[in-house]
């Protein structure tokens, strides 16, 4: 099993040099319509990497502020959420 590692990956390393070596250049044609799915393959692959950046630095971010202790809302006022409904004959009354 220790042997067969070295070999497999010297002949995988191997295959991979030849195909570069001997390679065939091939002149072909980029259609325009390929560029644009292209354009938009990238944008989504870009768009995906920085959502995922932008979870993992929330959580970590999120993470750091419990070890430290850090209260994000202190000293922040919070108003109640009382919704306080007055009908017109209540006012007519009280007048």
């Amino acid at each position: 099993m220790k042997r067969s590692l070295p070999m497999l990956s010297t002949a995988l390393l191997t295959a991979v040099g030849a195909m570069l070596f001997f390679g065939v250049n091939g002149d072909a044609y980029i259609d325009p319509s390929v560029m644009t799915y292209m354009i938009q393959a990238i944008a989504g692959v870009v768009i995906a990497v920085g959502a995922i950046v932008g979870i993992c630095f929330r959580r970590a971010r999120k993470k750091i502020s419990r070890t430290l202790n850090i209260d994000e809302n202190r000293g922040k006022e919070v108003e109640s959420d009382e919704i306080v409904i007055r009908d017109e004959k209540d006012e007519s009354a009280h007048s």
